[in-house]
């Protein structure tokens, strides 16, 4: 003989008189004045901009003042002696620099194709009817 599955649970019956029951509904949220926008401006953006760089700057003094020491940096046959954070923020200044070169001509790369597409377009024509 093949063992049977077990049968679910009992639940309870519904009731008699065919109603089901739901949960009650939830209270018509209170009414809130609108919510005002945060305004973006320019003079906005100009002030947190100049917070973070002053940040950057403590943070970067701070950098100085702890590596003074001095080291020996060969590069291409060119030999100097200066301190170790005046070498890395050069070498940091190099690469942000080489960053914007190659985003610069990426971007100008980009006009140009899409001011190429725009003069190869031919104007649309006018809908019928008008």
């Amino acid at each position: 003989m093949a063992a049977q599955p077990p049968s679910p649970p009992m639940t309870a019956p519904p009731p008699s008189n065919g109603a089901t029951r739901s949960p009650p509904a939830p209270p018509p949220p209170a009414a809130q004045p609108p919510r005002r926008e945060r305004l973006h401006t320019r003079i906005s953006g100009l002030r947190t901009g100049l917070i973070v760089g002053v940040a950057v700057l403590i943070v970067v003094l701070i950098f100085i003042i702890q590596n003074t020491h001095a080291v020996n940096i060969s590069f291409l046959g060119a030999h100097l002696h200066l301190s170790l954070a005046v070498a890395l923020l050069l070498a940091a200044v190099a690469g942000a620099l080489l960053m914007a070169a190659a985003g610069t001509a990426r971007i100008t790369q980009l006009r140009l194709a899409l001011r190429r597409t725009r003069h190869r377009r031919p104007a649309a024509p006018a809908p019928p009817g008008q």
